[in-house]
């Protein structure tokens, strides 16, 4: 399972390096080898163990080439997507257009989020973190079963 905020650097070649703690984990999971593409929602990007990619990929063969919307879907998150597997350091090389899109330059955010990584520039993840919490904060959890079921 894949949780937890880390923050790491993106060095002069488009590399970052993975957190010991989570290295084990890919190499078990997927043989170190990662899948990234952008976030259609956010200016972030989603890497994926290859494992976890590969059920993604599934769910997006099921969509329609032929209706707009769900081919628009397929196009960008298969059409950025992008092999980046992880070196003997730990070291993952991220395509330019990728970091391009979501803004990386040098501080970077590493977010768990069970199934995959959000990749974020240090400076947006912190908007967001704030966006998120006033959301949070106004939700009436009584209004959603999953929220309720939630209990925190």
């Amino acid at each position: 399972m894949l949780r937890g905020t880390a923050a790491i650097n993106l060095d002069a070649k488009g590399r970052l390096t993975m957190p010991t703690g989570y290295r084990d984990l890919l190499i078990a999971q997927s043989d170190g080898k990662l899948v990234a593409t952008i976030d259609i929602n956010r200016a972030c990007l989603m890497l994926y163990p290859l494992s976890q990619w590969q059920i993604i990929e599934q769910k997006l063969m099921l969509l329609s080439d032929f209706e707009p919307g769900e081919a628009a879907i397929k196009r960008l998150i298969l059409g950025n997507a992008n092999n980046c597997d992880m070196d003997k350091n730990g070291r993952v090389l991220l395509p330019a257009p990728l970091r391009l899109h979501a803004g990386l330059e040098k501080k970077l955010m590493l977010i768990g989020q069970v199934n995959k990584f959000e990749l974020w520039d240090e400076a947006l993840w912190q908007s967001q973190m704030q966006q998120d919490l006033d959301i949070a904060r106004a939700l009436d959890f009584s209004s959603s079963n999953r929220l309720k079921e939630l209990a925190l």
